[in-house]
């Protein structure tokens, strides 16, 4: 009994150990970390904002000059080899005219709720969905890859966090096929493969892309629980990066998710205001971009554009926009050929 008596406090030394260095201040600030946004068309509509008015809203008056921009599988091929890239074109050509730099993400599984965005005829039986998924992102990189504004390749989103989205069951075997076909159709753009930054071990995920994609939430609401914050600092993501590197080889990480929005109990516009602001508000968005630069990747994607603009033009409360503004004011800002610290 003393022998393990013994095993046991070692072990919780250890984990207290491990737990206090996570939250240890991180004394190095990047200051050249180069911040972009995801945007979704689809989820401006949600909002009740024009999401063409939204995405330019961004570009011109926000200055955003890096996005990611899912492609809605649903939307796009509503009727089975009928395709309406007209709204990604869009997006594309206003992005082109103003040098934007893109990431687009192709598959079943992109962001925004309820994360698997697949058309009902393609659900009738498993290969069915199988075979149309590969041919509609056949179509999709076939139609973008000599668009110059597109720099990388992000296959599925999150694919290793299968707990989480209305999506079907998991298959790594399909997803590897998804990747190669990505990589048969366009040799010159690297491939980015994403995981949640505080759910996910990120090995699978990194040892399959060019480019490595944490995300990174702070504040969150937790049915059973309620809202809380993450107990963890910037050590933490690069603990697990040192370790990444280390097991996958992987070299270039950046973060592809960084909360700039409130994560509440239900739908953000059925949420008062004040219940929003427990997880998100100008303040806290400044603590976060604070904090990512102590993680030290060179780029961070910000993730709640469209509410702040939904704030500033819904609720007339423009103190997110201008913080966001304030963000990508800053020198270089635009995409460099560096991925990783």
């Amino acid at each position: 009994m003393k022998f393990f008596g013994l095993i046991l406090l070692a072990i919780t030394i250890v984990i207290l150990l491990v737990f206090g260095y996570f939250n240890l201040p991180s004394p190095i600030v990047r200051e050249d970390v180069k911040f972009g946004m995801t945007f979704s068309a689809r989820y401006a509509e949600e909002l009740g904002l024009d999401w063409r008015e939204t995405y330019i809203a961004l570009l011109d008056d926000m200055g955003v000059k890096k996005l990611r921009l899912p492609v809605y599988w649903d939307l796009v091929e509503k009727v089975p080899g009928q395709y309406d890239f007209d709204a990604m074109d869009w997006q594309l050509a206003e992005a082109k005219k103003r040098g934007v730099q893109i990431i687009l993400v192709v598959g079943q599984r992109v962001p925004r709720w309820p994360e698997c965005h697949i058309p009902a005829w393609a659900n009738e039986s498993e290969d069915k969905r199988k075979l149309a998924l590969l041919n509609f992102i056949d179509k999709t990189v076939e139609r973008y890859k000599d668009n110059s504004t597109v720099s990388v390749w992000q296959v599925e989103n999150e694919p290793f966090l299968t707990f989480f989205g209305v999506c079907p069951a998991f298959d790594k075997n399909f997803l590897d096929q998804e990747i190669a076909l990505v990589k048969s159709l366009d040799v010159t753009r690297p491939i980015l493969l994403t995981d949640s930054g505080e759910l996910s071990l990120w090995f699978q995920a990194a040892a399959r892309g060019d480019i490595f994609g944490t995300t990174l939430y702070r504040h969150i609401y937790k049915s059973g629980i309620g809202y809380f914050t993450y107990p963890v600092g910037p050590n933490f993501f690069k603990a697990k990066e040192w370790l990444t590197r280390l097991i996958t080889g992987q070299e270039h990480f950046i973060v592809i998710e960084l909360q700039a929005e409130p994560w509440v109990s239900m739908q953000i516009a059925d949420v008062p205001l004040a219940e929003q602001f427990r997880t998100m508000d100008e303040t806290k968005l400044k603590e976060n971009v604070d904090y990512v630069k102590r993680v030290g990747f060179s780029e961070a994607y910000l993730w709640g554009g469209e509410w702040w603009y939904w704030l500033k033009t819904k609720k007339y409360y423009p103190a997110m926009w201008e913080t966001g503004r304030e963000i990508f004011s800053k020198p270089d800002t635009s995409l460099s050929g560096e991925t990783s610290k």
